[in-house]
């Protein structure tokens, strides 16, 4: 099975680069070019760095500590739902427990019903 693999254009400061991209991901590619671009001229406009590969290097270090710093409220967020999963699964087990228990004393003390 062959993929549908064909040339995009995207433009990033200025200047356009054509890159090879599958169908399925044409438009990603183009997301993620916009928000390069968007980053860059953020990055250029902001007057503090001169030249395209400084710019390019302080942009991908910008754009890095981002996804770091997402990657780390994802993982304290999986981290809380695990701990918050944990709690009720064991409250649910006592409640069974404490159930299966309550059935037993039925069991082994029957009441009689008088007559």
């Amino acid at each position: 099975m062959s993929k549908d693999i064909s040339p995009v254009n995207v433009t990033i400061l200025e200047k356009e680069y054509l890159i090879n991209c599958e169908e399925s991901e044409r438009e990603s590619l183009r997301k993620s070019a916009d928000y390069l671009n968007e980053k860059m001229d953020e990055m250029k406009s902001g007057g503090g760095v001169i030249g395209s590969e400084r710019i390019a290097v302080m942009t991908a270090l910008n754009i890095t500590n981002e996804l770091l710093a997402y990657k780390k409220e994802n993982q304290d967020y999986n981290s809380n739902i695990d701990s918050t999963l944990k709690r009720l699964q064991n409250k649910i087990n006592d409640a069974l427990v404490r159930d299966t228990q309550l059935d037993m004393v039925d069991i082994d003390n029957p009441v009689s019903q008088g007559g």
